[in-house]
C-alpha cells in the first residue's frame, strides 16, 4: 500500500469513529510511524511502505477510533517550545495552558532567580514551561500522583538545563513541608472540573486520569492555595492559576478577599477567561 493511500484509509476510518479531527489526527499518526508527513504526501504519497508499518498504523488508528487520545498513542506531545512525555495516568499538556506559563513569566520579569511553586504538577509543563522563559528560574514541580509523577520526572530529565525539581506531596494536605515566605510564584493548573460534570465529559478527555480532573466542587484546590499555599510567597509574590469556564470571575474575588491585589483576568486563544493572576502585599 502506498503512503497516500494509508493516509486515506486513516482518515476514512477516524471520520467513521466520529473523530473531531480526523485529517489532523491522520497526519500525525502517519508521521510519527512513518516519517511522512501530510505535506511531503505530494511527493512520496506513491511509495510503498512496508507491511509491519502498515500493521503497526492501522492498529494506531484503531486505539485513535475507540477514543484513545492521540497524545497517549503518539507518547509525546509539543507544549510552548518542549516536546513531553506523555502517557496513561498523566494529563495531557493543552495550549491554554501556555497562557499560565507566559503569564506568570511576565509578573516575574526583574526578579533574579525567581522561585517558583508548580502546583499539580502533572506531566511538569507549567514548571518546565516557566523554566524556559526564565532561564534562571528555580521550580519545585509538586505532584502526588504515582504515574504523572514518573512521566514528571522522565520531562524534567529531558530538560536537564532547564532548574526543575520534582516533589512528591498532596497539595490538599502537605502546605506545611514547603517553607514560608519563600517563594516568588505560584503556578497551577489545579483539577477545576465539576466531580458531576466529569461523566458528560469527551469520551477522549474520560482516558485522561480522574485525580487530574476532579476539582469536587470546581473550587476546593483553589481554596486550599489560598488558604494553605499564599503564605510560602515572599512579599510581592505572585499567584497564578488556571481556571475553567465561568469560574474566573468567581476565583479572582476569592483571591481579593484573600487580600491579593493586582488582581487581573486574562483570556486564552478562544476567548475564554483562562489564567488568574494576583500579588500578596
Amino acid at each position: 500500500m502506498t503512503y497516500r493511500k494509508l493516509y486515506n484509509k486513516i482518515v476514512a476510518q477516524l471520520e467513521r469513529s466520529g473523530c473531531e479531527s480526523p485529517a489532523f489526527d491522520a497526519g500525525c499518526l502517519l508521521e510519527h510511524f512513518t516519517g511522512v508527513s501530510r505535506g511531503t504526501l505530494p511527493i512520496r504519497g506513491d511509495e510503498n511502505l512496508g507491511a509491519d508499518i502498515y500493521h503497526t498504523v492501522l492498529d494506531a488508528t484503531e486505539q485513535r477510533a475507540t477514543g484513545r487520545p492521540l497524545q497517549y498513542i503518539i507518547g509525546t506531545w509539543g507544549f510552548m517550545s518542549l516536546t513531553l512525555n506523555v502517557g496513561e495516568g498523566v494529563l495531557i499538556p493543552r495550549a491554554e495552558t501556555e497562557l499560565l506559563c507566559e503569564k506568570t513569566a511576565e509578573l516575574l520579569k526583574g526578579v533574579s532567580s525567581p522561585r517558583v511553586l508548580d502546583l499539580c504538577a502533572g506531566s511538569g509543563c507549567v514548571g518546565l514551561g516557566i523554566a524556559s522563559l526564565c532561564g534562571d528560574a528555580l521550580v519545585t514541580a509538586v505532584e502526588l500522583s504515582d504515574q504523572a509523577y514518573v512521566f514528571l520526572k522522565k520531562n524534567i530529565k529531558r530538560y536537564s538545563d532547564l532548574n526543575v525539581k520534582a516533589f512528591r506531596a498532596n497539595v490538599l494536605k502537605d502546605s506545611s513541608m514547603f517553607e514560608d515566605k519563600h517563594y516568588d510564584a505560584i503556578a497551577a493548573n489545579p483539577p477545576y472540573i465539576k466531580q458531576s460534570d466529569i461523566p458528560h465529559l469527551m469520551r477522549e478527555v474520560r482516558h485522561e486520569p480522574v485525580m487530574a480532573l476532579d476539582g469536587d466542587d470546581g473550587f476546593i484546590f483553589y481554596r486550599a492555595i489560598i488558604n494553605n499555599w499564599l503564605r510560602k510567597l515572599a512579599p510581592g509574590g505572585i499567584c497564578a492559576v488556571e481556571v475553567g469556564l465561568g469560574q474566573a470571575a468567581e476565583v479572582a474575588d476569592m483571591f481579593k478577599n484573600a487580600g491579593l491585589y493586582n488582581v487581573d483576568i486574562f483570556r486564552d486563544i478562544a476567548g475564554i477567561k483562562r489564567v488568574v493572576t494576583g500579588r500578596v502585599k
